[in-house]
């Protein structure tokens, strides 16, 4: 019991309470901001989904939303073509990049090592995924629409090269956390590589990679810039994606922009739409990742 008083007698002579109050009042002070600020955060996020579910659940009452075409000014209808036309943009634009983003980020993960040509797509892939989408609508109306028509098939690749980065980003760190030794094991079995990859690897990453896919998914359900460029709108239903077609995202904005009633109630119903369609995308994204995580 002697022998601890001289340990303790050396912690208070070091101890220095002015030191640690101070320190304590910072740690406070900082909590208090960081607290403050997600505070702020959420009520304006609060605010925003309030006011979007209040007017657009009244447009989605008042008009005949899934029945009825975008009407004329001064007229009631819905939004069947907008939402047809988004759906297959986005599907479109999906089903274009998903797989050049997953054979990409395979290629990253499994077959570059640290090669220069995984160093250059790895590098060009984080310029286009920072890369601002109305940029990226540009490019595509150079490419596809300037001299000659607006089309769905342009909005479609536009929103395709806004998919392509983001699944390769996810697909690489998805494979990349795969331990090393089940690979070890295949190879040990005689696996030959490529049948290791596809029977083993990216069935181990296949929860992450489908949530990478929902992710950019969601990413282009409400992108508005590259289809001012190239989907452009269409007032009439039609599934032609050779010509401009209708779409949520660009009804939104011309309704919004617009002095009539009843546009602006169809413009609050489209963006509830969008919104809802967006949450349950993530949603779902985190469900099947946190079950891939937990397994």
């Amino acid at each position: 019991m002697n022998s601890a008083l001289p340990a303790q007698t050396g912690f208070n002579s070091r101890y220095d309470k002015r030191l640690y109050n101070k320190r304590r009042w910072a740690n406070k002070l900082g909590l208090g901001f960081a607290m403050s600020a997600m505070v702020f955060g959420l009520i304006w996020l609060f605010w925003i989904l309030v006011t979007l579910f209040v007017e657009g659940f009244q447009g989605m009452v008042q008009m005949p939303i899934f029945t009825a075409d975008t009407p004329p000014p001064m007229s009631e209808g819905g939004l069947r073509n907008a939402i047809v036309g988004s759906v297959m943009l986005a599907f479109s634009g999906l089903f274009i990049g998903a797989p050049i983003g997953l054979m990409t980020g395979i290629y990253l993960s499994e077959f570059a090592q640290g090669s220069l040509l995984g160093k250059v797509t790895r590098f060009l892939n984080d310029i286009l995924l920072s890369a601002p989408s109305i940029v990226i609508g540009l490019f595509i109306y150079a490419l596809m629409v300037k001299g000659q028509s607006f089309s769905g098939w342009a909005g479609a690749l536009a929103l395709a090269l806004i998919v392509v980065p983001v699944v390769v980003r996810t697909t690489e760190n998805m494979l990349n956390l795969v331990p090393n030794s089940i690979r070890e094991a295949a190879y040990a079995l005689g696996t030959p590589k490529w049948k290791m990859v596809t029977q083993v690897t990216i069935k181990a990453a296949r929860a992450g990679l489908t949530t990478g896919v929902l992710l950019a998914f969601a990413r282009i359900t409400g992108e508005t810039a590259p289809l001012l460029f190239t989907a452009l709108n269409n007032q009439y239903f039609s599934t032609d994606m050779g010509q401009p077609i209708a779409n949520l995202p660009n009804t939104i904005y011309q309704f919004a922009m617009s002095p009539y009633d009843s546009w602006h109630a169809l413009a609050w119903a489209a963006a509830l739409l969008i919104t809802a369609s967006v949450l349950v995308l993530n949603v779902l994204a985190r469900f099947i990742g946190g079950r891939s995580s937990s397994k």
